[in-house]
């Protein structure tokens, strides 16, 4: 039948009117800032980093200061400077770590790529999404202290991506250390096993002492 799809559209669009009136379900208005509905898990605002300890989040950040992000990331957004030292990561490696960490938002697509590039965790999306500011620039510049959040905060928003990352470093970090601990058992065993090769050169004979000539006559 000629228009049977504009009719259709018609029902329905009709139903839903009428729906959001008195099915609960419709009633989608929100008394927004009293009333705020629950985020999705796999909504994204801004990347944050992940530390470790919330207690010290600028010495337990996973950063270590890759620049990988910076390179990968479309609108040129974020700004990383690495430190002249080292210090242990969660898993007790020495690792540089960032000295500088920018993002300036009011540049940032949001697109994620940042997260999905980095090799070590430690960068992941917000659900931040009230960041109005009354200063362009500075307020809009996140630096290292702002952006570094405890891994609590990460299981808080994306409870369930970061238990999979939790249990993934947690694997391999075991790896590692088991295979240290192997590496380090036979090469003890190798010392063990090593023969203490006794020389077979003759010890020197002993150096006589020199007689003393007698006086010239006189």
């Amino acid at each position: 039948m000629l228009g049977s799809g504009i009719l259709k559209g018609l029902a329905v669009t009709a139903k839903n009117f009428v729906g959001s009136y008195h099915d609960p379900k419709r009633m989608v208005t929100v008394e927004y800032p009293e009333q705020k509905t629950n985020i999705p898990e796999n909504y994204r605002s801004f990347p944050f980093l992940v530390s470790e300890n919330a207690e010290d989040p600028m010495g337990s950040l996973r950063c270590v200061a890759c620049q990988i992000c910076e390179k990968e990331c479309p609108p040129q957004c974020i700004i990383i400077e690495k430190s002249k030292d080292k210090k242990p990561d969660a898993a007790g490696k020495m690792q540089l770590y960032p000295a500088v960490f920018n993002i300036d938002t009011s540049v940032c697509m949001s697109c994620q790529i940042c997260v999905e590039v980095c090799p070590f965790d430690s960068i992941k999306m917000d659900q931040v999404f009230e960041v109005a500011a009354t200063e362009r620039f500075n307020e809009l510049l996140l630096t290292r202290e702002r952006l570094a959040k405890p891994n609590s905060y990460y299981h808080q928003i994306h409870p369930t991506e970061a238990a999979e990352v939790d249990g993934r470093l947690t694997a391999e970090r075991q790896a590692a250390a088991e295979k240290a601990k192997a590496a380090a058992a036979a090469k003890a065993a190798a010392a063990a096993a090593k023969p203490v090769v006794a020389s077979t050169q003759p010890a020197p004979a002993p150096v006589a002492a020199a007689q003393k000539s007698p006086p010239p006559a006189a």
